[in-house]
C-alpha cells in the first residue's frame, strides 16, 4: 500500500479502534490495551519491512537475513508478531496469546524494555477478566487485531517515510484520552501548547540534560529535546524522567520508543520519598533543565519521611502534610546544577501566597535569587481540572535578583470544554520574557524590594495592574440623545394616529 500518509485518517483509525472496548470498560481502562497494541503494531511493521528489504537484497538466504535482522534496533520473535496474533485470531486463547507475545518482546530486548526489573508490560494483561467472560474477551481482542489489520494502520517505514505519525499518532490517543479522563487525566499528559511554551522558556541547547521528575508519559520532556533538535539540527542531549505510576511509567517508555528517542533513562518510583535518579555516589543527579507539571497540591506526599530526608532536600522548611506543590518544587532546585541550571514547573496560583510553611520557604528561595518569573495561565487549559495555573521559572545563573510577573490568563482561543493557547498566544510570553520590560497591563518587573514590602506574596495581581477604567460618561451628550429620541417617537405617535384615523379607526 503506497498511498498518500495522511495523519488525520491515521488518528481515526486509532480512535476508532477504541469502539471495540467502549461500553465494556471505562477509557482509564482500555488507553492501556489501544497504546500496547499501537506499539506492537508498529514494531512488526518495522520488522517486516527491513526483512522484507533483505529478501530482496539478499534473495533466499534465510540465515544471512536472519544475521543481518540481529543489527535492527529491536528483535522480534516470530511467535510475537502482530501478523501472527492476527493470523491466529479466530482461535480461543486470544489474550493468553497476546500477553505471551509482549513477554517475549521484552526477553527478546533485555534492557531495552526494563528497568530495575520492572518490565514495560508488567502492568498490562490482556487477559484479563475485566473483557468480560472468556467467549466475549476473545470476540472483543478479534476485534481489536482487525482495526488494527486495517490499510490506514500500515505503518511500515516504507509507506510512512521520515514522518512522524507513530509518535503523533500516540499523542494524539494520550491527548484524547486526556481529555475524556476526568480528574484522572492530568496524572499522564500536559497539554502539547503547555509544553512547548515550557520548552521555549528553558531554551534548551545542544549537549544539556534535561529532567521531569513527575514525567506522566514523557510529552513535556520529549518536547524539550525537541527543542534542540528543531532549533540547533542536533540530538545530542540525555532525557532523564522518574513517574511513580507504573502503567504510567510504561506509557512513557513506549512513547520514547515510538519517538526513536534512545538516549533516555525513565526511572519507575515515587520522586519525592524515593528518588532513583542518583549518581555513583548515591547522591542526587544534577540537571541543566528540571521541568515538571507535577499532581496539584497532592494529599500524602511523605511529609512524615521529609523530616529525616538523607538528600537535604527540605532544609527551607517541610511543606504541609496536605499539599505537596514544594515538595516538588524543592526537589527539582536540589537537582540543579549550580551554574547552567534553569527550571520550571507547572502550579496552582496557592503556591503564589499560602503563608505558614510553604510562606517560608517561598521567602527563602526569593532571598536567595532562584526566582527568575511567575507566568499567569488561562484557566481550563489543563485535563481534569478548571482552576488557572501557572509557571515558575528558577535559574541558577541570574542577571541581577529582579523578579518578572506575567498576566497571561486573558489571552487564549477559547474551547468547549478545554481552552487553547494559540502561537500568538505563546510567542507574546517568550518574547515578553526574552525582553524583560514591562508592559502596560502584561507583565511588571518587580525589585527585591517591592517583593520584600509586599512579604513575599507573589500573587499577580498585585504587581501586574490589570484594571481597566470605565470611559467616562458624558451626561450633556446623554440628555441630549434622550431629547433627540424623545422627539423621534413623538413624530412617529403622530404618525400613528394619522394612519389609524385613514383605517377609520379615528377617535
Amino acid at each position: 500500500m503506497n498511498d498518500k500518509i495522511n495523519q488525520d485518517s491515521i488518528n481515526k483509525a486509532l480512535w476508532n479502534a477504541c469502539d471495540t472496548f467502549r461500553g465494556t470498560i471505562s477509557a482509564d481502562t482500555y488507553k492501556d490495551f489501544i497504546l500496547t497494541m499501537l506499539f506492537v503494531k508498529y514494531i512488526s511493521d518495522v520488522w517486516q519491512d527491513h526483512y522484507e528489504e533483505y529478501l530482496q537484497q539478499y534473495g533466499d538466504e534465510p540465515e544471512l537475513i536472519e544475521e543481518m535482522m540481529k543489527s535492527e534496533r529491536f528483535v522480534l520473535p516470530k511467535s510475537a508478531s502482530f501478523y501472527t496474533l492476527w493470523e491466529h485470531r479466530h482461535e480461543p486463547g486470544n489474550g493468553e496469546r497476546i500477553d505471551q507475545a509482549l513477554h517475549a518482546i521484552e526477553e527478546a530486548n533485555g534492557t531495552k524494555l526494563k528497568d530495575a526489573g520492572k518490565s514495560v508490560f508488567q502492568d498490562i494483561s490482556f487477559n484479563t477478566d475485566r473483557l468480560g467472560e472468556e467467549k466475549q474477551k476473545n470476540t472483543i481482542l478479534r476485534h481489536l487485531l482487525e482495526d488494527f489489520a486495517k490499510p490506514e494502520l500500515n505503518l511500515r517505514p516504507s509507506r510512512v517515510g521520515s514522518l512522524d505519525v507513530i509518535g503523533n499518532g500516540y499523542e494524539y490517543l494520550i491527548k484524547n484520552f486526556a481529555a475524556s479522563g476526568g480528574q484522572k487525566a492530568g496524572e499522564f499528559y500536559t497539554p502539547p501548547e503547555v509544553s512547548d511554551l515550557i520548552a521555549e522558556l528553558l531554551d534548551p541547547q545542544p549537549g544539556e540534560s534535561i529532567c521531569d521528575p513527575a514525567c506522566g508519559s514523557g510529552s513535556l520532556l520529549m518536547k524539550c529535546g525537541r527543542k534542540v533538535v528543531d532549533k540547533h539540527g542536533s540530538k545530542k542531549y540525555a532525557l532523564y524522567g522518574q513517574e511513580a505510576i507504573g502503567s504510567t511509567w510504561s506509557l512513557a517508555k513506549m512513547n520514547m520508543f515510538l519517538h526513536g528517542e534512545d538516549n533516555h533513562k525513565i526511572e519507575w518510583g515515587d520522586t519525592i520519598r524515593n528518588p532513583k535518579l542518583l549518581d555513583k555516589h548515591g547522591t542526587l543527579m544534577l540537571f541543566d533543565i528540571v521541568t515538571a507539571n507535577p499532581p496539584f497540591s497532592l494529599d500524602k506526599w511523605g511529609h512524615d519521611e521529609a523530616k529525616n530526608d538523607k538528600f537535604g532536600r527540605f532544609r527551607r522548611g517541610v511543606p504541609p502534610k496536605a499539599k505537596g506543590d514544594y515538595a516538588f518544587i524543592l526537589h527539582m532546585i536540589e537537582t540543579l546544577k549550580p551554574k547552567s541550571g534553569r527550571m520550571g514547573v507547572v502550579v496552582p496560583h496557592g503556591v503564589l501566597f499560602r503563608g505558614s510553611s510553604e510562606g517560608k520557604i517561598r521567602k527563602q528561595l526569593i532571598e536567595e535569587n532562584l526566582l527568575d518569573t511567575v507566568i499567569g495561565l488561562p484557566e481550563k487549559l489543563f485535563y481534569g481540572t478548571g482552576i488557572p495555573a501557572a509557571i515558575l521559572i528558577f535559574s541558577r545563573n541570574k542577571a541581577d535578583d529582579s523578579i518578572m510577573f506575567i498576566d497571561a490568563s486573558r489571552e487564549f482561543k477559547a474551547g468547549k470544554n478545554q481552552n487553547l493557547l494559540t502561537g500568538d498566544n505563546i510567542r507574546k510570553i517568550v518574547d515578553t520574557y526574552h525582553a524583560g520590560a514591562d508592559v502596560d497591563k502584561y507583565a511588571y518587573v518587580a525589585d527585591l524590594d517591592e517583593v520584600r514590602e509586599n512579604d513575599y506574596n507573589l500573587n499577580i495581581p498585585r504587581y501586574v495592574d490589570t484594571f481597566e477604567e470605565e470611559e467616562e460618561i458624558d451626561l450633556l451628550a446623554v440628555r441630549a440623545e434622550r431629547e433627540r429620541l424623545k422627539a423621534q417617537l413623538n413624530e412617529l405617535e403622530g404618525e400613528m394616529v394619522k394612519y389609524l384615523e385613514e383605517l377609520g379607526y379615528g377617535a
